[in-house]
């Protein structure tokens, strides 16, 4: 017998099958009737194919300097957004003479558009000016809308490099990153990228009703459903303007970096990359023109070389050198050795300028003897007390210099920074087939061979010095509107494995290599201050050597510490240590009354074949 004349035949089971299904269909009447009448997010569900939803982009947060001066704002512009399903007729001919170009670009662009999507908005021409929108707005354009974004501005046109620029995301970022749609701007490089989730804000969304031509008809809902957009926080940077602007001035023509920072703080307070570009060539209409033309120039000014840039520290190494035989009592303070214009070992000869002979440790750092740190490396390396023989030794002299920050990253908060080089055993081990000994190194001895490092490296161990062996972590952020404070990292401080003691001698000799007769940083004497400098030679196998200084200045509770490297600009006195002596003039008093030795500074430029057009 079938189920439905069991059914028939059973008068209370088919009552209940009959109320099973009157309360099936009374239940899906009621959840329609809550749908359609009483639940507005689903009647907005059901507008949407006639809602425009319009992502309302913050302004970037603006940045100043250590002073307050504006280095960074936001300026009004327009994206113009087509939706190409919506497109109608319009005057083609009128639209590309207001946006200066043509009518087969336009046709062009919206076709790009339709084929990403037919149904959602496209930015087609980007940060056009306000007078362009007012013009655009006076044309029926159905199927176009226009955008507000903020462009930046750069009211002190420095630090292009340090601030770094936005551009377009990239359709990688874009997939691995949902806060961003294609043509949106994200930080590219410098403070932009690397406080990039900070100055961006928060976008927020306009949703307006258009009719069926693309025109708008207001709000939906009186905006009960829009969300503003929030304003990127203001950054406050350790770099001071002033002082950027002037060491800037003094690298125009010269290829290289200069690094300053407040030991007492780990805070950067200039950092010039030369060749720098100006900021506003990376904003507006002609960005793409202009960036094509920085990226061609052979002496690559969009290149960082404060912290990209990896360089011998030639002579400003010895001053680690020196720390690390102390503190291992490899020799002592009143340990001499000798100098005949150079350090001489069977056909091995390491040369050095004409001076007194023998020196001590001190008398070494002021006069930068070779030959010295040549002996001194050779004995910290064959320190009998290492059982392990010379691979001890060498390994014992990695640990320490590492300490100091060089062969890693300092992990500042500056994207792209570079580790450097600290040779290892294995690296000589193969390079050398395990043969290898103290004088098969040599050159580390004054900062040359495999030793590479960053400018900001080399201002960090200046800073160290000044602070008697210990520093913070470089960094370019001083404060975040709307926070208490920076990240926590950067106020921690890191420590060497050489003790204070061991800074006294070696900064005597800093500070007699710019006052006393026969430093070799004369030029870098300054009345009334007391700096403390080291030169350096670079050996360059390319070209003339480099020029390089570090210094820090006062001596005691010292305000800066500085690093300042020329390419192939020859010895570190001749423009290194002047530049250097200058930017703390600056720094320290307000004001350069040695207008003669700007002038001789500025009139320093210098020919680098290697980057010949």
């Amino acid at each position: 017998m079938s189920n439905d004349r069991r059914a028939v035949n059973n008068p209370s089971r088919y009552l209940t099958l009959r109320i099973f299904v009157i309360v099936c269909f009374a239940a899906i009447a009621a959840k329609l009737f809550y749908i359609q009448i009483v639940d507005p997010k689903y009647k907005a569900s059901a507008d949407s194919n006639v809602l425009r939803y319009e992502v309302q982009y913050p302004p970037r947060g603006e940045i100043l300097d250590r002073n307050g001066q504006f280095l960074v704002q936001s300026k009004e512009a327009y994206d113009l957004m087509v939706v190409p399903h919506d497109v109608m007729p319009f005057d083609t001919a009128l639209m590309a003479s207001i946006l200066g170009t043509t009518n087969d670009d336009i046709a062009q662009q919206i076709e790009k558009a339709r084929r990403y999507s037919p149904y959602q908005a496209s930015v087609v021409y980007k940060l056009l000016t306000k007078q362009t929108k007012l013009r655009l707005e006076e044309m029926s354009l159905p199927g176009f809308y226009l955008t507000y974004r903020t462009v930046r501005s750069y009211p002190r046109n420095v630090a292009g490099n340090l601030l770094g620029y936005i551009g377009e995301v990239s359709d990688k970022t874009v997939a691995d990153d949902p806060y961003y749609h294609p043509g949106d701007y994200i930080g590219m490089s410098g403070i932009e990228q690397a406080y990039e989730d900070v100055l961006r804000g928060k976008k927020g969304v306009k949703i307006n009703m258009v009719d069926v031509r693309g025109v708008s008809r207001g709000s939906y809902r009186d905006g009960m459903y829009d969300t503003i957009p929030e304003v990127g926080p203001s950054i406050t940077c350790t770099i001071d303007a002033n002082l950027q602007a002037f060491g800037e001035e003094l690298m125009a023509g010269k290829v290289g970096s200069i690094v300053a920072i407040e030991p007492s703080t780990g805070e950067i307070l200039m950092m010039v990359s030369s060749p720098t570009y100006n900021p506003d060539e990376l904003v507006g209409s002609q960005r793409g023109n202009n960036y094509m033309k920085l990226v061609d120039n052979k002496r690559m000014p969009l290149f960082n070389r404060a912290v990209m840039a990896s360089y011998p520290p030639g002579s400003t190494f010895k001053l680690i050198n020196g720390l690390i035989g102390l503190q291992e009592g490899a020799f002592t303070t009143e340990t001499r050795y000798p100098c005949h214009n150079g350090y001489h070992n069977g056909k091995l000869t390491v040369k050095c300028h004409t001076h007194p002979s023998p020196l001590m440790v001190t008398e070494a750092v002021q006069m930068s003897c070779n030959s010295y740190f040549c002996y001194a490396f050779r004995a910290i390396l064959d320190n009998r007390r290492y059982k392990g023989g010379v691979r001890e030794g060498f390994d014992t002299w990695r640990k320490y210099v590492n300490s100091f920050g060089f062969g890693r990253k300092l992990d500042s908060d500056f994207p792209g920074e570079l580790r450097g080089n600290v040779p290892s055993p294995a690296y000589y081990d193969r390079k050398y087939r395990g043969q290898w000994n103290s004088l098969t190194i040599i050159s580390l001895a004054i900062g040359q061979g495999e030793m590479g490092c960053t400018p900001m490296q080399m201002a960090n161990l200046a800073a160290t010095v000044a602070n008697r062996g210990y520093y913070y972590i470089p960094h370019v952020v001083k404060a975040i509107e709307g926070r208490d404070s920076i990240d926590r990292r950067f106020y921690e401080r890191h420590t060497t494995l050489v003790d204070r003691a061991w800074f006294d001698p070696i900064v005597e000799g800093m500070h007699r290599a710019v006052s006393a007769p026969g430093g070799t940083a004369g030029i870098a004497r300054i009345d009334g201050i007391d700096v403390c400098g080291k030169t350096g030679t670079a050996q360059n196998p390319h070209g003339p050597d480099h020029s390089t200084f570090l210094c820090f200045a006062p001596r005691n509770n010292p305000r800066i510490a500085i690093s300042v490297y020329v390419e192939n600009g020859g010895f570190g006195a001749t423009i290194a240590a002047p530049i250097a002596s200058l930017l703390v003039e600056k720094y320290l008093t307000g004001d350069v009354k040695r207008k003669d030795l700007v002038q001789y500074v500025e009139s320093k430029t210098i020919n680098y074949p290697a980057y010949a057009h």
